[in-house]
């Protein structure tokens, strides 16, 4: 709870508390506080049993850490059943994304990206490549309802 508090802190403290509450008063000062606190941690452990009890046997083994975002979606990132490990192991973002900036710039894809890709018989569309422009003297189809 106090990790991060050092003894110079604690001294510190420790010297605020008794000019604050005087020499008399800090040991009443002191177990009215710890009484409050082990209440406080009675009626979240008596919540936490009555919020499992709600919940049924389905969720005996739910913590309440896990609707902490960061601790759920670590928890289910280690979970083999998924095999999310494999769709992450799969997915190059940092080529998919220059394969975009690339069509989107124009330039000609790298050999070894376009070797890797596989192209458009790989079941993907190749975004590399400029669509035909239709030639010069043609004019888009006409549409009535457009205008």
């Amino acid at each position: 709870m106090f990790n991060d508090i050092g003894p110079l802190e604690l001294v510190t403290l420790a010297v605020l508390a008794v000019l604050v509450f005087g020499p008399d008063k800090l040991p009443k000062v002191i177990q009215d506080v710890t009484r409050t606190i082990r209440k406080i941690r009675e009626f979240s452990d008596s919540a936490k049993q009555d919020i499992r009890a709600e919940l049924g046997p389905e969720f005996k083994d739910f913590e309440f850490e896990d609707l902490n975002p960061k601790t759920f979606i670590r928890k289910q990132l280690d979970n083999e059943d998924l095999g999310l490990k494999e769709i992450r192991n799969g997915f190059d973002l940092k080529k998919e994304m220059a394969e975009v900036t690339d069509a989107v710039h124009g330039h000609e894809p790298d050999s070894a990206t376009a070797s890797s890709s596989g192209g458009a018989s790989g079941g993907r569309l190749d975004m590399t490549k400029k669509p035909e422009e239709p030639g010069k003297d043609e004019r888009p189809p006409f549409d009535a309802d457009a205008t």
